[in-house]
């Protein structure tokens, strides 16, 4: 059967989160996007793992339904996110990493190790000291089915590949325990593609998440698979890269992500890899170094050329959300009460926001939702869109229907502003 799974969200207790990321919205937003599987997320956190253990009960094959959905709904795989900042190497490291867990008691065991090195009721998203390779062997202790990922491994801060504090490898960051990491999370800013060009993780399987912090952001990127809902089926097929049976990854248009392109977002400076190169990577407004982002780290780990294709790769589909197709057609903000509206209508009559996004042919979206609407879906299918890519922070702007915004250029160097 076909699962879509959204592993890497965030709860009210993480900071910058909203404060609806309940268990219960959680579940009922996956119900609306689609999702079939979706990541508790914050199960480090003491208050949020109680909520878990309270609200949750066991479903089938390791996973957890809410109890009040009576077995009926999306099902949760126990997820976290922690943040390690230390010392390897000369230099301060800084690495979000995503941990799956088999079982309340492999959580339990973590969380008691964790909570014995530092503060794990702060944050849903925790600070240590110690080492990802520290971290791994916690998650492994506590159970060998566990798994670290490192998390939106390219972006500039707080990753495993960042400019701006990571490595060059994943033996770099792992040591001898580098053979236990089997896949990365590409992140918002990159796609599997942009992966492809290193030969280094050919063998390491491909994952996105949305990494969502509000509801309506589940599933802005999400893991396509041929299984039952299952904690053994779905971590086994990451663990192999079972091309059979990881149909394909839903993915963000790499250039609307926060750190696609470098820049300096205060002085309103983007730069592609080429202009970044030619300027030594610093800013020529305020002459300070450049916030590089992930197409010109990917340019500087890469061994290949653009446009190669990884053997046994797994394949992707980009997609925009729905609010921003319609936010698009009518011409109107996404948060717009049009647009809301016709959101909740749509996904409604048609079932999911996936159904219309991924399932439904042109001319059925056309008798639900109108031409124009239908006309924008199949642009987003084909790549017929204009994008300026997002830098330092600031999500990329997508142009459905015309061209996208053009930086000013000005001056013999080429400054790109906004």
């Amino acid at each position: 059967m076909r699962l879509i799974a959204d592993l890497h969200v965030h709860s009210k207790y993480s900071r910058a989160t909203s404060r609806a990321m309940t268990l219960p919205v959680i579940a009922e937003w996956a119900r609306i996007k689609g999702i079939d599987v979706v990541g508790t997320g914050d199960f480090t956190h003491p208050a949020h793992f109680a909520a878990i253990i309270d609200l949750l009960e066991p479903a089938e094959g390791g996973l957890y339904t809410l109890k009040e959905g009576k077995g009926e709904g999306p099902r949760f795989i126990l997820t976290a996110e922690v943040s390690n900042i230390f010392s390897q190497g000369g230099r301060v490291r800084k690495m979000h990493s995503l941990l799956l867990a088999p079982s309340i008691e492999a959580v339990q065991k973590m969380n008691s190790a964790l909570g014995r090195l530092g503060n794990i009721k702060s944050d849903g998203r925790p600070i240590f000291g110690f080492s990802a390779q520290d971290l791994l062997k916690i998650v492994l202790d506590a159970s060998p089915e566990a798994m670290l990922i490192p998390a939106h491994a390219w972006t500039p801060w707080f990753s495993i590949f960042g400019s701006k504090s990571g490595f060059d490898s994943i033996d770099e960051c792992f040591g001898d325990l580098a053979e236990h990491i089997r896949a990365i999370e590409t992140g918002l800013s990159s796609n599997p593609e942009m992966n492809w060009r290193l030969s280094a993780l050919d063998n390491i399987t491909l994952i996105s998440n949305s990494d969502a912090h509000s509801p309506s952001k589940l599933g802005r990127e999400a893991n396509v698979f041929d299984c039952a809902p299952s904690y053994n089926e779905i971590t086994g097929i990451i663990r192999t890269k079972d091309a059979k049976r990881f149909l394909y990854t839903v993915e963000f248009y790499p250039e609307e992500g926060k750190y696609h392109y470098d820049g300096h977002r205060e002085c309103g400076v983007l730069y592609s890899p080429e202009e970044s190169k030619a300027a030594d990577k610093v800013c020529p407004v305020c002459r300070k170094g450049l916030t590089v982002g992930v197409m010109s780290r990917v340019e500087e780990l890469s061994d290949r050329p653009v446009g190669y294709k990884s053997p046994g790769a797994i394949p992707a589909r980009q997609m925009v959300p729905l609010e921003e197709i319609l936010s698009e057609a009518f011409e109107v903000g996404p948060a717009s009460n049009k647009v809301q509206k016709e959101y909740r209508r749509l996904t409604t009559e048609a079932g999911s926001e996936f159904a219309i996004l991924l399932d439904m042919d042109v001319a059925e979206i056309a008798r639900l939702a109108g031409e124009k609407v239908a006309l924008a879906v199949a642009k987003v299918r084909s790549g017929d869109i204009g994008i300026t890519p997002g830098f330092d922070g600031e999500f990329g702007k997508i142009r459905i229907f015309g061209k996208a915004e053009e930086p000013r250029r000005t001056g013999p160097a080429q400054i790109r502003l906004f």
